[in-house]
């Protein structure tokens, strides 16, 4: 008697687990969620958001006890509270404190993929690059004008505008001279890029578009990409910064959604902050109005 053929279940099964076309590096999110993947319940990606929501706090505190401990080493214990509240802080002051958020950052986002997701986080969080995605250069570079753009009806109406704007900036970059400047360079055109967009565009996104895809064609993934780049401009905690860097974070969650993977927008916030750092360095010929 020759075997019964598979039920629709059993084929839905084996085609996840063998990895479907629809779970591939071009295929936009929408349609990888719907192949079921990660987090391929709305229970999961609850779980995902909790792994989220821990992750950012676990970065705070880590960054906290990363300082905490270089100071230690470096016999600034006693004076920490007022390099805490310098306006250029020195860079191993600042190097610790990325080193603990992203540590949060990559944490939560490991633990996301490993409990709720398929144990592989290139696949769950869309961690592929492709040749195309070097469109993102002259997208991170457009979004810096665009912000300034933005800002132009504003800066007339803020007292020491130009100063208190470009404030983050100078105390990420400020205190640092000589190697130092290229340790923050490389942290924050390398570093920030990589593990912001594995979290807000991997983690939080995800999360989102998945809670958000009973709300209809075009309202749900709206929904995602909108409150993940709000919460990308929040989580930067400066509130004159907030309507650029939201918009930004928008920018490249559409992309993210879109592309289904993290490449193009890691090259895009990359660029976007490297504007800001060749800022620093010549402002005369860049303008001030950046962010990171």
């Amino acid at each position: 008697m020759p075997p019964a053929p598979p039920s629709a279940a059993d084929s839905s099964a084996a085609e996840v687990a063998a990895g479907p076309a629809d779970h591939g590096p071009d295929v936009p999110l929408s349609r990888q969620l719907a192949a079921g993947g990660a987090p391929s319940t709305r229970g999961s990606a609850w779980v995902w958001v909790l792994f989220a929501a821990l992750g950012f706090l676990a970065g705070q505190v880590l960054a906290a006890l990363f300082i905490t401990a270089i100071a230690a080493v470096n016999g600034h214990l006693g004076s920490l509270t007022a390099i805490t509240h310098l306006t250029e802080p020195p860079t191993w002051y600042v190097v610790s404190s990325l080193l603990g958020l992203w540590a949060g950052f990559f944490g939560g986002a490991w633990l996301a993929s490993a409990v709720r997701g398929t144990k592989s986080l290139v696949r769950d969080m869309g961690l592929r690059f492709r040749w195309i995605d070097l469109i993102g250069i002259p997208i991170g570079i457009g979004g810096q004008f665009l912000v300034g753009l933005m800002y132009l009806p504003i800066a007339q109406h803020v007292h020491n505008f130009n100063q208190r704007f470009n404030a983050p900036s100078q105390r990420l970059t400020g205190g640092s001279h000589g190697v130092g400047y290229v340790v923050i360079g490389v942290c924050t055109v390398v570093g920030a890029p990589f593990f912001e967009e594995l979290f807000f565009r991997g983690l939080i996104l995800r999360s989102l578009a998945r809670l958000f895809g009973d709300l209809g064609r075009w309202v749900g993934p709206a929904l995602a990409i909108i409150v993940s780049g709000v919460l990308f401009g929040l989580a930067h905690a400066e509130s004159l910064q907030l309507l650029g860097l939201a918009t930004f974070g928008i920018i490249l969650s559409f992309i993210s959604y879109r592309t289904g993977r993290l490449g193009m927008n890691m090259v895009a916030h990359a660029s976007f902050n490297l504007v800001a750092v060749a800022a620093v360095v010549a402002p005369f010929a860049i303008g001030t109005r950046v962010l990171f």
